[in-house]
This record gives C-alpha cells, sequence and structure tokens, in this order.
C-alpha cells in the first residue's frame, strides 16, 4: 500500500460499535471506543486531510431548504460548502460527523416506507457503522482515489463483521447506495452529505459489485474515478474476505 505517516486515529462516539470490527486488521473496537491503525487499516491512504461542515450547521441551514427551478438540490449543497466548508485533518472529527449524518440517514422511521421488510433496525446499525467509517475514504479532485479501507468493498466487510449472507450483504449494499431508492430520501442524501464534503458516488452498476461508494467531492473527475477503481479493487477484496469467520472457527 502507499502511505503516509500519520499517529492512531482515535474517536469515541455515541454509541458501541459492534466488536466484530476487530476481526479487520488495524481497528480496535471496544464500546464506544475506535482505534484506527492507517498504516494496518487502510489498502491506500494517501491523505490525511478532508473536507466537512459542522453537522449543527448542515441541520439549521440546509436540510429543510427546498430546491427551486433556478437551485437545483445539488447547487443548494455546493453553495453552502463554498460557503461553510472546512478542510480538517482531525480524523476523529470526520468519524463523528459521519455518525451524525448516518444516524440521520437510516433512522428506523424510514423502515415502514422501504418496501423491504426483511430489513431490520439491526440491520440499519449496520450501515450506520460500515457508512461511519467508510467516511475516511477519499477521492480527490482529479478522481485519484486517495484513501481506501476495507469498508470500501461493502458486502465483503459487512459478510466479515456481521457474518452476513451474500445475499443480506448485496441487499444491504443496494439500500446504502440506492438513497432508500426514490428520490425524496436521495435528495435527503444529498444535503446530509454536504457535512461530508461532497455527495455519495458509486462505482457500482446496477447491482452490487463491490464497486463501492465515497463522497466525492462536487466537480471530482469521474471518469478518473471509475479507471483507478477497476485497477485496484479486485485484489484487495479478495484481503478482506480473507478475515471471514468460517462456522469450523
Amino acid at each position: 500500500m502507499t502511505t503516509i505517516d500519520t499517529a492512531t486515529i482515535t474517536v469515541e462516539l455515541p454509541d458501541a460499535f459492534d466488536p466484530r470490527w476487530n476481526r479487520l486488521p488495524g481497528i480496535q473496537v471496544d464500546g464506544r471506543r475506535i482505534l484506527i491503525d492507517p498504516a494496518e487499516y487502510f489498502f491506500r491512504f494517501e491523505s490525511s486531510t478532508w473536507l466537512v461542515a459542522d453537522w449543527d450547521l448542515v441541520k439549521a441551514q440546509l436540510l429543510d431548504v427546498d430546491e427551486t427551478t433556478e437551485s437545483a438540490v445539488e447547487q443548494l449543497a455546493l453553495d453552502f460548502l463554498k460557503n461553510h466548508g472546512e478542510s480538517t485533518s482531525d480524523a476523529a472529527r470526520v468519524l463523528v460527523t459521519a455518525d451524525r449524518v448516518y444516524s440521520y440517514l437510516f433512522r428506523e422511521e424510514h423502515l415502514a416506507g422501504l418496501g423491504l421488510p426483511q430489513i431490520t433496525a439491526d440491520h440499519l446499525r449496520m450501515l450506520r457503522e460500515a457508512a461511519t467509517l467508510m467516511a475516511l475514504n477519499k477521492v480527490e479532485l482529479d478522481g485519484h482515489i486517495s484513501n481506501v479501507g476495507p469498508c470500501w468493498f461493502f458486502p465483503a466487510a459487512t459478510s466479515v463483521v456481521f457474518d452476513l449472507d451474500d445475499e443480506t450483504g448485496g441487499m444491504l449494499d443496494e439500500v446504502y447506495h440506492g438513497g432508500w431508492f426514490n428520490e425524496h430520501r436521495r435528495i435527503e442524501s444529498i444535503k446530509a452529505h454536504a457535512a461530508l464534503g461532497g455527495r455519495l458516488v458509486h462505482g457500482c452498476q446496477s447491482v452490487p459489485d463491490q464497486s463501492g461508494g465515497v463522497v466525492a467531492p462536487y466537480g471530482a473527475s469521474m471518469a478518473n474515478f471509475r479507471d483507478d477503481l477497476a485497477e485496484f479493487k479486485a485484489g484487495w477484496i479478495e484481503q478482506v474476505y480473507a478475515h471471514r469467520v468460517t462456522a469450523a472457527e
């Protein structure tokens, strides 16, 4: 992997994470406290800065703003980031912000309207945890993927951590990148992801194929993003699956 020198990332979140995250290299979960060793956790870690915006400000000034014929929701989010976005090298701040973003997006009140009765509140917790860790992944404006952790490969990571079969892992991946399958949820997602400095983009096509997602800055080259992703994903997916716990164990 390519890496930069950086200290262990330490964060304490409002709710405890599943202790099975400890199955993956470089991450230690002890209740609400999470430690990440970037050199062990990431496949590629070339940037230790992220763009964020204050979540309380997003809630107060963006979530309830409606788009107009002259300003689409993406433009609202872009303008908000121009005015309120901040560069930070504090990975813990990114994780705390992500935890709030995904606690909002994957809240239980949405379950009734999802149209997937097999998705439970526990599944939403899994989504929140994995998506929070995915916030440390990063794409540069030129489309180069600078940070890649195991949660990039969502079905693989969730199969390892939560003992999910491939079908359930793929279904959760669809919920994650499908914006809950309707425009209302997509709009909500665009606004909320402003707190993480961009919009959620995916390499996947119509079905989950382990091409993952990342919060990319507005204006990032999606062509370069696609090409970079195609070059590395297969080998790294295998490394994630290598930590799967079998019944015999």
